[in-house]
């Protein structure tokens, strides 16, 4: 599932349409993605509308035309944007076709998810849309203080760390891997209890999330880069991987009704 940096880069492939007007729209009206929003409605309110902004936030973007109309996109778990030249011939993932005005490049906007759990959402008017008001700050953020982060994992006491990391309400953008990825950087077992996590090993973890997040957008989103080696990142997916900072062998398990990837060495698990 796309995370936090992954967004980004898929948010920042419909930029070069800044500035450009939408002349026809073409979607599959059926497709799931369309399940909060009429796709009718966004057959009918697109076109002439001019593309002024994008912005990111978590797993979510937002693409605001001109007269107030908001476009929301979620990837969930397949889903991804990018553009092509005109004449286009839609796949049938390709829930929705941008067609732009001009002969300039790029010619379209797609969207396409061929899982459908991505989401397409519509809102008209001068103020932000429900779903991207009063967000939560997102862990890279100067919003997201130590303080806030003590709360979370006071509210959330009974539950493993690596089930506290997943939450999109408390740590926006983060997904599977940049969880195991923070929990291994701070050399904590994934399966802790948040009210099992002593002063230092918080101090550590809020740390190195946010460096992670950081990190993530740094490395990642610019140009899709494929994280280095001494992450935890590219030995994680790989049956038999190491650990690059003790080659130890790396353990999963499912925590947090999610498959995790750790060290058994440097993140010993609870005795």
């Amino acid at each position: 599932m796309p995370e936090l940096a992954e967004v980004v880069y898929y948010c920042n492939q419909w930029l070069p349409a800044v500035g450009r007007t939408v002349a026809a729209v073409r979607l599959h009206p059926r497709a799931r993605v369309f399940r909060d929003a009429d796709p009718e409605t966004i057959a009918s309110a697109l076109p002439e509308r001019k593309l002024l902004t994008a912005d990111t936030h978590g797993k979510g973007m937002r693409f605001l035309f001109s007269g107030g109309l908001h476009l929301g996109v979620h990837l969930g778990m397949a889903g991804r944007l990018f553009t092509a030249p005109l004449p286009y011939q839609p796949d049938k993932h390709d829930h929705l076709v941008l067609e732009l005005e001009g002969r300039a490049a790029p010619g379209v906007l797609v969207f396409s998810d061929y899982r459908m759990f991505g989401r397409i959402r519509l809102h008209e008017g001068a103020e932000a849309p429900p779903w991207w008001r009063d967000l939560p700050p997102e862990p890279q953020d100067r919003g997201f203080t130590r303080a806030r982060f003590e709360k979370i994992l006071d509210r959330r006491s009974r539950a493993p760390l690596k089930a506290v990391l997943l939450d999109q309400a408390c740590f926006p953008g983060f997904g599977n891997w940049m969880a195991d990825e923070a929990l291994w950087r701070a050399r904590l077992f994934p399966g802790l209890r948040a009210a099992e996590a002593r002063k230092e090993e918080r101090a550590r973890l809020y740390r190195d999330l946010r460096k992670v997040a950081r990190d993530a957008l740094r490395v990642i989103a610019p140009e899709w880069t494929a994280p280095p080696a001494n992450w935890l990142f590219p030995h994680r997916w790989k049956d038999g991987g190491s650990c690059p900072r003790d080659r130890a062998p790396l353990e999963r398990e499912t925590i947090g009704g999610r498959t995790t990837c750790y060290c058994p060495v440097c993140q010993p698990p609870i005795a």
